[in-house]
C-alpha cells in the first residue's frame, strides 16, 4: 500500500509531462520552492547530485589545462556597455542594483548573467606578452538572468554553473579550444549522465550574443523536447578589441588575442530527469547518483538480520556509495521511497537468504532482480552498476533514434511537427528567412547544425532553393 500511495502522489508522465517533472522534483526532494519567486531551494539530494556532477566535471576540465578561478558577482554598467552586441543580448534578463545601504550608487552594477566583460577587464591586466598566453580558466558560480517563466533546474532567475572564459595567442588555437570543450561536455553527458546528444554548431539567429561561432550538445528528453545542454562559444578577437586586451609577440608587435567561453548549468539535473525517469520517479545514472546501493533489512528485528546487513554495508562502502537504511519505516515504504529518489540498486536482505548466504538485488533502471552470493558481493555490485549506466545510455539512446523523423518539405515537416514529439532532421538553405517561417508554420527552431552530415535531399525543407546543410529542428525547453 506504501508503494502505491507513494507512486500515486506522481502525475503520470503520459497524462501531464510538465505536472510529473515538477512532482518528481518536490517528491524525490530535489528542490523546494524560495519565497523569492522564480528562484529555487536546492535541498541536499539535489545539491549531492549537482556536486557529483561538478566533481566529475570539473576534473575533466583540468584534464585540459583549466585553471578554477573567481569573479566578481557584480559588473559596473559601463563595463557591461563596452562589447555592442553582448549587452543587447542580455539587456532584458539583466538585474540591477542601484542601492548601496542606504546610498544611491553612482554607476548602477549589474548582477553577472555572465562574465564575459570582468574576465576581459582582469585579462587586460595580466595579459602582456606572448608568454602569459592561453589563460585558461573556469569559474563555479551562480548567475542571475531575470526570466519570466521559470522551472526547476530548467529554468530559474538564479541557477549554478560553470563558466569557462580562455585567451589565445592565435584564432586557430582558440577554435581548437572551443571544439575541444564541446567535446568534453558531449563525452560527460554520454559517459556520466547517459545522454546522448547531438553535437553541432548553432545558426547566426541562435548563436551567443557576440560570439562569432556558437557549438551545443542537444538531447531529446523523454516528451520529444529538446533540450541544450552544454554550449562553446568562440569569440574572435572581438572581446579583446572591444576591451583592449593585447600582447606582444615574438616580433614585438601588439595583437589582440582571440577568445572563447564556455558553460553548462543545473538544467543537467533535469535533463537527467526528463531523459531517465518514469511514472515511479527519479531514475540515476550510478555516476552521478549520490546513494549508488541501499541495503534494506526485511524482518530487521530478527536475530542476526542487522548484523549481516552491517556486514555488507562495510563491505559495500569501499566499492560504491552505499547507503543502509535501518530506519523503522516498513519495507514496502522504502522500496517505493529509494525507487522514487532513483538509487541505481536495492539489495534486500532477510532471514530467509541469510539461511542461503544470498541476497535479492533489484535494478532500478528495468525493475529486473537477481539472487547474489554474499560472498561475491564486492564485485558483483560494481559489475551490475555499470550495467545500469550503460542500460540508461542505451534505452535513452534508442528512444532518440525512435524518435527523430526526416523531412524532405514543408507539409512533410509540418506534418510529423504536428503528429509526433521528436528530432526533426531536414535541409536548409541557410537563409534566416526560412528559418523563422519555419518556427511560425510549425512552431520548430532549429537545435544545431550536426558536424555529421547527411545529404537529404538537395533543396531546402522550406523554400526549395539549393540547400547544402542538413539541421536539426525542434521544439524545446
Amino acid at each position: 500500500m506504501a508503494n502505491e500511495k507513494m507512486v500515486k502522489e506522481i502525475t503520470s508522465m503520459d497524462e501531464d509531462f510538465a505536472k510529473w517533472y515538477t512532482d518528481v522534483c518536490l517528491k524525490a526532494e530535489l528542490i523546494d520552492y524560495a519565497s523569492v519567486k522564480g528562484c529555487m531551494i536546492i535541498r541536499p539530494y539535489g545539491y549531492a547530485i549537482w556536486e557529483n556532477i561538478q566533481k566529475t566535471m570539473d576534473g575533466m576540465f583540468k584534464d585540459t589545462g583549466v585553471e578554477n578561478v573567481y569573479m566578481p558577482l557584480f559588473i559596473p554598467e559601463s563595463l557591461l556597455q563596452k562589447e555592442k552586441d553582448h549587452v543587447e543580448g542580455f539587456a532584458p534578463e539583466v538585474a540591477w542594483v542601484t542601492m548601496g545601504g542606504e546610498e544611491k550608487l553612482e554607476e548602477r552594477l549589474c548582477v553577472r548573467p555572465t562574465s564575459e566583460t570582468l574576465f576581459c577587464d582582469h585579462f587586460k591586466n595580466v595579459v602582456h606578452s606572448y608568454r602569459d598566453l592561453p589563460k585558461l580558466y573556469n569559474q563555479w558560480c551562480s548567475v542571475v538572468r531575470w526570466e519570466k517563466t521559470t522551472r526547476p533546474f530548467l529554468r530559474s532567475r538564479e541557477f549554478l554553473w560553470q563558466e569557462g572564459h580562455t585567451l589565445h595567442a592565435t584564432a586557430e588555437e582558440a577554435k581548437e579550444r572551443t571544439e575541444q570543450m564541446l567535446n568534453v561536455y558531449a563525452r560527460f553527458a554520454e559517459e556520466v549522465l547517459a545522454i546522448p546528444v547531438v553535437k553541432g554548431q548553432k545558426t547566426e539567429k541562435e548563436r551567443f550574443a557576440g560570439a562569432e561561432a556558437t557549438y551545443t550538445i542537444e538531447a531529446l528528453m523523454h516528451d520529444g523536447k529538446a533540450l541544450q545542454s552544454g554550449t562553446s562559444h568562440y569569440f574572435g578577437n572581438g572581446f579583446s578589441k572591444a576591451f583592449d586586451v593585447t600582447y606582444t609577440d615574438k616580433e614585438n608587435k601588439q595583437i589582440y588575442p582571440y577568445q572563447t567561453s564556455w558553460g553548462t548549468t543545473t538544467r543537467l539535473i533535469g535533463a537527467v530527469i526528463m531523459t531517465h525517469g518514469d511514472d515511479n520517479g527519479l531514475v540515476l545514472p550510478p555516476m552521478i547518483a549520490p546513494i549508488q546501493t541501499v541495503i534494506i533489512p526485511i524482518a530487521s528485528h530478527k536475530e542476526g538480520v542487522m548484523d549481516v546487513a552491517n556486514g555488507i554495508y562495510n563491505r559495500l562502502k569501499n566499492v560504491c556509495r552505499v547507503k543502509l537504511d535501518s530506519s523503522e519505516q516498513t519495507p514496502g515504504w522504502k522500496f517505493a521511497e529509494y525507487e522514487m529518489k532513483g538509487v541505481p540498486v536495492r539489495i534486500e536482505i532477510g532471514p530467509r537468504d541469510i539461511e542461503n548466504n544470498v541476497c535479492v538485488v533489484a535494478r532500478r533502471d528495468n525493475g529486473e532482480k537477481v539472487t547474489v552470493s554474499l560472498d561475491e558481493l564486492e564485485t558483483k555490485i560494481p559489475e551490475i552498476l555499470k550495467n545500469v549506466q550503460q542500460g540508461l545510455f542505451d534505452k535513452a539512446l534508442a528512444r532518440r533514434n525512435q524518435m527523430t523523423y526526416d523531412a524532405k518539405n514543408l507539409d512533410e515537416l509540418k506534418e510529423i511537427a504536428e503528429s509526433r514529439a521528436g528530432f526533426i532532421r531536414a535541409m536548409w538553405c541557410g537563409d534566416r528567412e526560412c528559418e523563422e517561417k519555419l518556427k511560425e508554420v510549425a512552431g520548430v527552431t532549429s537545435r544545431c547544425i550536426p558536424f555529421e552530415q547527411e545529404c537529404l535531399s538537395d533543396t531546402c525543407v522550406c523554400c526549395g532553393k539549393k540547400a547544402d546543410k542538413m539541421l536539426y529542428w525542434g521544439k524545446a525547453y
